[in-house]
């Protein structure tokens, strides 16, 4: 029987598994990943941003862990000799009427302890020539990574204090039990004293299975991106983003430079019609019927009725998304853009059809649900792992010294 079994081989399972070792280095892991390989899905689709956390809410763990997080994932590559770039980036008011969404903003990333500055036109233009702007705030702490890189680094340190890493092997039942857990799986049947869920896409579909209703459903947004042409990367120097919308949680099309020295242009965000669905054509009846029978999805979407529209007009015209990246660089022509890899989302919309907005875990007796962790997760992988460990000794019948290994 294994100590801990965590459920998802995703950048926030393997953090996890991670942690646990560094609390309880005798511990017997086992991470369970229905996939061939590690990071294959949220993760290895990441556009691979070190976020500073500029955007979330003083005081919540988007904001605390963003900030920690992106520390530690610096240290952490800067240790184990992963490519990373602390480039920094720029976000930009191109109308007037951003002008006080920027001056919040900025008060935001204040109130956040975040070392930002205000700039204005003359500044921007020599950090980011191509760029048209009224105004905008650096912030140098932002950087660049291969999350997928980092992630196989995790994983590796896992097996490399012997826990176990169990490919192809897709969680089918849960039975939490008074002394133990015991999954179901495709292949075999594994035993746990404690189950972690870190299964993200999935995550609310591994809670039920254990026997946890929620208020609240994953659903998938895909974010479709373009490349620029090698031949035009000059444009961007770093990272350039827009001033986000305040009333929609998502951040508008922005420019990437990856740390494969590409540069990505993007994304838009609109329902998949599969948890893991990456191109337009993708289609699951059983996840598409999910999502369709949700009262909470129709609530958001008569919120959000005229952004969601405009995020698929993007979808289908590429002249129009051309348009949204002309705001930032006028320069930018279609025929820079070449189409790139799109991304999925996990978002966790509740039954009044409010967005969940912050990081989100539920405790069960032998078990606990990493429920909601969109962006920046990745960024905060490391201080989420930590703070999953730090609830273990709070499992109603899993006492302190029972993880004395």
């Amino acid at each position: 029987m294994y100590d801990f079994a965590i459920v998802g081989g995703g950048i926030v399972g393997l953090s996890t598994g991670m942690a646990i070792y560094q609390r309880f280095p005798n511990a017997k892991v086992v991470v369970i990943e229905k996939e061939p390989v590690v990071a294959e899905h949220q993760t290895g689709h990441n556009s691979g941003v070190i976020h500073s956390g500029i955007y979330y809410k003083p005081g919540s763990f988007k904001a605390r862990f963003a900030r920690q997080g992106s520390k530690s994932m610096t240290e952490f590559c800067q240790t184990h000799g992963i490519d990373h770039d602390i480039c920094g980036k720029v976000i930009v008011a191109t109308k007037q009427e951003e002008l006080p969404l920027l001056d919040n903003l900025y008060t935001r990333g204040l109130q956040n302890k975040l070392d930002i500055q205000k700039i204005g036109r003359d500044e921007l233009k020599e950090i980011e020539p191509h760029v048209k702007g009224l105004g905008a705030i650096r912030v140098p702490q932002a950087g660049i990574v291969n999350y997928r890189q980092v992630s196989e680094k995790f994983a590796s340190i896992i097996e490399e204090n012997g826990g176990e890493i169990k490919l192809n092997t897709k969680v089918e039942k849960i039975m939490e039990e008074s002394d133990q857990v015991t999954i179901e799986t495709n292949r075999n049947t594994i035993k746990a004293r404690l189950v972690i869920n870190c299964a993200g896409l999935h995550s609310d579909r591994v809670a039920a299975a254990a026997g946890y209703k929620t208020d609240m459903k994953i659903f998938p947004f895909r974010g479709e991106y373009y490349k620029l042409k090698p031949e035009k990367r000059y444009l961007v120097k770093h990272l350039i983003y827009p001033v986000p919308n305040p009333k929609f949680p998502f951040l508008g099309v922005h420019f990437t430079r990856m740390i494969s020295g590409e540069v990505d242009a993007g994304p838009n965000a609109v329902l998949s019609f599969k948890r893991e669905g990456y191109k337009k054509t993708d289609f699951n009846a059983k996840d598409l019927a999910e999502a369709l029978s949700y009262s909470g999805l129709w609530k958001m979407a008569g919120k959000f009725m005229k952004e969601g529209m405009d995020e698929y007009v993007r979808s289908f015209s590429k002249k129009q998304f051309t348009k949204s990246l002309q705001e930032l660089i006028p320069e930018i022509q279609s025929d820079d853009l070449i189409p790139a890899p799109a991304g999925v989302r996990a978002q966790a919309i509740k039954n009044d059809g409010n967005m969940v907005d912050d990081f989100h875990i539920i405790m069960g007796k032998r078990t606990i649900h990493v429920c909601n962790a969109p962006s920046p997760a990745a960024t905060a992988s490391i201080e989420i792992g930590k703070e999953v460990v730090n609830r273990i000794p709070e499992q109603a019948n899993l006492q302190e010294k029972e993880l004395t290994f």
